[in-house]
């Protein structure tokens, strides 16, 4: 998300719309990534791959509309592995990280109950798609690990591009994968709320959290060193 690694948000904007920022941002998301798996399953025909490229699709193109409309004003972190990410550079205050991340996990649940009222689905469910075992884990780790790169990477040489960036990796990440590319905390919370084409159940998310909280400390601590602007 096109996060100043040096100065985080924009400071002309005050909390209060930051985290209103977010937590529109978030929300949104989620309606998209739950909604256009539902809808892609029920266009599809039992044709999972179908299925899938249309839930891919929309999440990486929603991701670049997104980050552009939200991230001058909070930085359109969406992702509390990002927030965390962003505190271990001291680009964000451990106050404003906290209220970041509880507006990203309550605003996700939200996204989630919305886009089961646009179809028609029970609001309160729970997922009962099973995502566990090494392997998943393990493309979890990698998933998050290469939206790092993404992120801090053209932060680093290229801002302009980091929202493009994001979301092309995301929509690779959903096909070279096994996980389908969570790499992020407060979506796999969210999406254990829908017991649809997007969901997992409660009982794999730890373990792709773990992955996911993992991988955000591997790439700060190796993309802070690799992409470090040298003194001379």
């Amino acid at each position: 998300m096109p996060v100043n690694l040096k100065t985080g948000a924009a400071p002309s904007f005050g909390m209060g719309r930051r985290l209103a920022a977010e937590g529109l941002g978030t929300a949104l998301l989620l309606a998209i990534v739950i909604g256009s798996g539902i809808m892609g399953e029920r266009l599809a025909g039992g044709n999972v791959a179908v299925a899938l490229l249309g839930n891919t699709l929309a999440t990486g193109a929603g991701l670049v509309v997104l980050i552009g409309i939200f991230g001058p004003v909070s930085g359109a972190h969406f992702n509390p592995a990002v927030t965390l990410a962003m505190l271990a550079r001291r680009a964000i205050t451990p106050g404003a990280a906290g209220a970041y991340v509880a507006v990203q996990i309550v605003a996700a649940i939200l996204g989630v109950w919305a886009a089961h009222a646009m179809f028609g689905e029970p609001l309160l469910q729970v997922s009962h798609k099973l995502r566990s075992g090494p392997a998943l884990a393990w493309s979890e780790f990698v998933a998050t690990f290469g939206l790092f790169a993404a992120i801090f990477g053209t932060s680093r040489f290229k801002a302009q591009s980091t929202g493009l960036a994001v979301g092309l990796y995301i929509t690779t990440a959903y096909w070279f994968t096994a996980s389908t590319s969570f790499a992020n905390p407060a979506v796999t919370i969210a999406r254990c709320w829908s017991d649809t084409f997007a969901g997992i159940a409660p009982v794999s998310a730890p373990g792709f959290i773990a992955a996911q909280l993992a991988a955000t400390v591997a790439a700060t601590l190796l993309f802070g060193w690799l992409f470090k602007e040298e003194t001379r």
